[in-house]
């Protein structure tokens, strides 16, 4: 059993102020998982930009129409902050994680496959850190393609690289939402690679102007992965 969060950014958040002067900022939504309903990205984007033309008195009763209608909407409490558009970009990326796309290997297996994960582990017993930048899916609504880079920290019987590299890729061509597919790498690594703990971890590419970075975790690791270049 797992629990986490999924994390969202708005890059393109808009209203006006009540003079009627156009606003913006960078919201970022924090949707635990165990809320019972999960939200539509497209959904969410044309709900975002439905603001863009409504005046608020002031930028906390914004966040409050969206802490609000987000939290029913989810079934779980949302928490949200902004940021300011012209704030630094900060990448507090952790350096150790080890990045498995350096491996050398051959593949012709891009249809979702857990078996690559069977027979994997051996008998050291080891704590890692794992990267890798090549996870890709299909939106299961749009078809459209969706980037991101998975972490991945794990105690327990070390997992071959190659073959968890292997594993990842077959998702390239998997029609599944961002959160789906985080539950399913975990989930398959923990069953069949016997991990004591594990956490999982990915940051996704933008689109439409919204990202989704799921996090899954069976342990009180609090690492935390920031926004990476690409994002």
């Amino acid at each position: 059993m797992f629990k986490g969060f999924d994390i969202w950014t708005a890059f393109e958040l808009s209203w006006l102020n009540k003079k009627g002067k156009p606003e913006v900022a960078i919201a970022e939504f924090i949707i635990p998982q165990s809320s019972p309903n999960l939200i539509e990205s497209k959904s969410f984007k044309l709900y975002l930009n439905s603001f863009n033309q409504i005046k608020f008195n002031s930028k906390e009763m914004l966040l409050n129409v969206l802490q609000n209608d987000l939290t029913k909407t989810s079934g779980s409490p949302v928490k949200i902050r902004f940021i300011p558009v012209d704030q630094p970009k900060k990448l507090n990326v952790v350096p150790d994680f080890f990045c498995i796309d350096i491996l050398d290997i051959h593949i012709s297996q891009y249809n979702y496959e857990e078996g690559y994960l069977k027979g994997s582990i051996s008998n050291e017993i080891v704590t890692e850190f794992l990267c890798s930048h090549l996870l890709k899916s299909n939106c299961l609504v749009t078809n459209q393609p969706d980037w991101g880079s998975v972490y991945i920290i794990y105690s327990g019987f070390q997992i071959n690289h190659e073959i968890l590299l292997k594993y990842l890729i077959s998702f390239r061509n998997h029609k599944a939402f961002h959160e789906q597919c985080v539950e399913t790498i975990f989930s398959d690594i923990k069953y069949h690679c016997q991990t004591e703990k594990l956490t999982v971890f990915a940051r996704y590419t933008r689109r439409g102007g919204l990202d989704i970075n799921p996090f899954r975790s069976d342990s009180d690791n609090q690492v935390f992965i920031g926004r990476m270049p690409r994002q």
